[in-house]
């Protein structure tokens, strides 16, 4: 019988749209891993992977797909039927092997009522108006469908729930969008903490590393009041978002801007357990020719980036005892 060797995760620090389709792309191409995982959450989530300079986009298939790795939705996540097989569709299209890709029997489905419901309570809450929430909520009110109850329309994608190896689990949304932990009632519906993969079926001892995924400055798709409208008319945060194209993957919708909050991001490196933290698109502010970050509820200015850089990286090394590694990466395709 094989076994799991070894257990990697990258998880989003802040509110999605963090770089962690980079930092899973990166990965997988060491060639070590023997399956990439999403462990929750369904097509309301977006990756951007760039594949020899071509850039691709999925939302619920897992981004092994993309470097010949077996790539498995597992029993947490929700499924969209039709949303699946256009995935399937792209990319095969694309020349990728759909073979690798395998969903767990235990996924709860989305059905069209699901997303009736969800459009409806959308421009309160925010939501990606994907049915997701309402599906959660009939998987926990237990009168929900499984895919082992539509086997026939997941010909040949059942997983057989086995697991070995190097594994690889990916994340969807970011830590502040969680059901828990996040601005409640403005938060997903599932749990985008790392712990959350171990319901794909590993002992949490088998987790070697974690790697959170960030920002250096915040990004916030749909509806929070700690995103209020007004940063939107700030000139420098405008620019920021035009310079960083901060569209969502999944909705396209604009996404509202802010200094990072570094308060916020040490809370969410030590209540996740990271021990790497990757912190992305530093050119957009140094093409800006602006260096700002909130610290103790205090907005700081520097002169240059590099100093900027220096001075957060102290500052987490001091806060953060489980943080091995501080990375900064400048482009979208590596770190």
């Amino acid at each position: 019988m094989e076994k799991i060797n070894k257990v990697d995760i990258c998880c989003g620090l802040a509110w999605g749209d963090e770089a962690k389709g980079k930092i899973v792309s990166q990965l997988s191409k060491s060639g070590i891993y023997d399956f990439v995982c999403r462990w929750a959450g369904g097509n309301n989530a977006g990756h951007t992977i760039y594949v020899k300079g071509k850039k691709y986009k999925t939302h619920l298939i897992p981004s092994g797909i993309f470097f010949g790795i077996k790539s498995v939705i597992g029993p947490d996540c929700v499924v969209n039927i039709n949303a699946f097989y256009q995935e399937i569709h792209y990319l095969e299209a694309n020349g990728f092997d759909t073979t690798l890709i395998k969903i767990s029997p235990k996924c709860h489905i989305i059905t069209h009522t699901h997303i009736k419901e969800d459009l409806e309570k959308n421009k309160s809450l925010g939501t990606t108006a994907k049915g997701i929430g309402p599906c959660y909520r009939d998987k926990y009110h237990r009168c929900g469908k499984r895919v082992e109850d539509f086997k026939e329309q997941f010909n040949g994608y059942i997983w057989d729930e086995k697991l070995y190896g190097n594994i690889l689990c990916e994340g969807a949304q970011g830590i502040w969008l969680d059901i828990n932990y996040g601005n409640y009632p403005y938060v997903t519906s599932s749990n985008p903490f790392p712990y959350g993969a171990c319901s794909l079926g590993f002992a949490p001892q088998k987790i070697n590393h974690i790697y959170g995924a960030v920002k250096i400055y915040d990004t916030r798709s749909g509806v929070d009041p700690d995103f209020p409208e007004s940063l939107q008319e700030d000139a420098e945060l405008k620019k920021i978002g035009e310079l960083g194209e901060e569209y969502g993957v999944t909705t396209g919708r604009k996404r509202t801007i802010n200094w990072l909050n570094v308060d916020k991001l040490i809370n969410a490196i030590n209540i996740s357990g990271c021990t790497a933290v990757i912190i992305s698109k530093i050119d957009i502010l140094e093409k800006l020719g602006v260096y700002k970050y909130y610290y103790k509820n205090v907005l700081h200015e520097y002169n240059t980036l590099l100093t900027m850089m220096s001075k957060l990286e102290k500052i987490l090394e001091n806060e953060c005892e489980l943080l091995l590694n501080i990375k900064f990466s400048d482009n979208p395709e590596t770190i």
